[in-house]
């Protein structure tokens, strides 16, 4: 299978409005590449300074309605920042609008500080997760759910007009033991952050082996889990934030594609450019390293 390479939209990098959110969309879809990711996050501190994105779904149905090829999905979802009834409503409709190119991405969320700044409970998450997780998949998948849990309750919620069938595919954007013992049973696809692995195809590999076993351990075939990885690409040599996460892959077309290949040749069928700087003119740069990929 071909590797897909997408474009993650800017998120706190600086402050950008919709109407350049939406050229880099249209650029990065005109220019060659598979898919498109906002990040969903309410808020950072950075320096000192509070900065935020915009809001994670309403930038996806503005970008589903002026795209037509590319798939597109949060990377992801922080599950227990919503309703997730609500939130699957939320993701059905985005999918209707692009026509079915959504990819549901999921987690748990970590940054306390968004959590605590608009008054969502931090504590079990997990906990928290796992019974939302429940209600939204089902709920994708055209069940009609009544569901009784400690922090969510449902009673015959359905999504109507009903979700395309089989409903958009699941994706887990994690790597703890527990929420892989929750999700791997259910979904499509598993995602890793690049500071999770240090933007490197050899820590990449450990965790792979330790994703597979995961896989091993609630009974299912690895080879049927997409795996795929979010890359931080540098595009300039200014310093910035992103490159404190973990060492950006750098240098030129020929010598980012040859790291993303190996990246490849370990089993990973889409990849994530997280770029640095993130702009139209990136976006038109890392075009070169996609089209060096195919």
């Amino acid at each position: 299978m071909a590797l897909k390479v997408g474009i993650q939209l800017p998120e706190v990098e600086r402050a950008v409005g919709w109407p350049e959110v939406a050229r880099i969309a249209v650029t990065a879809e005109q220019s060659g590449f598979d898919s498109i990711w906002a990040g969903e996050h309410l808020l950072y501190e950075r320096g000192g300074a509070r900065v935020g994105p915009l809001e994670a779904w309403s930038v996806l149905a503005g970008v589903a309605a002026i795209t037509s090829r590319v798939e597109l999905g949060p990377l992801v979802a922080a599950l227990p920042f919503h309703n997730p009834a609500v939130l699957a409503k939320q993701a059905a409709t985005v999918d209707e609008i692009s026509g079915g190119r959504l990819v549901m991405g999921v987690g748990a969320g970590w940054n306390r500080l968004e959590f605590d700044a608009f008054g969502i409970p931090f504590d079990r998450r997990v906990d928290r997760f796992a019974e939302g997780f429940e209600i939204l998949r089902r709920l994708l998948a055209g069940e009609r759910v009544d569901f009784a849990g400690e922090f969510h309750r449902t009673e015959g919620a359905e999504l109507l007009p009903p979700p395309r069938p089989g409903g958009p595919p699941l994706m887990v954007g994690s790597n703890g033991a527990r929420m892989l013992r929750l999700t791997l049973p259910h979904v499509a696809m598993w995602n890793s952050w690049f500071a999770d692995f240090g933007n490197d195809p050899e820590g990449l590999s450990e965790l792979l082996e330790r994703i597979e076993r995961a896989c091993e351990d609630v009974g299912r075939d690895p080879s049927t889990l997409e795996k795929t990885v979010a890359l931080l690409l540098k595009l300039d040599r200014e310093p910035s934030p992103r490159s404190e996460q973990a060492p950006p892959i750098s240098g030129n077309a020929r010598e980012m594609a040859d790291v993303v290949g190996r990246v490849a040749d370990l089993g990973v069928s889409h990849v994530q450019f997280v770029l640095d700087p993130i702009t139209v003119e990136s976006v038109e740069q890392a075009a070169e390293v996609r089209s060096l990929l195919l």
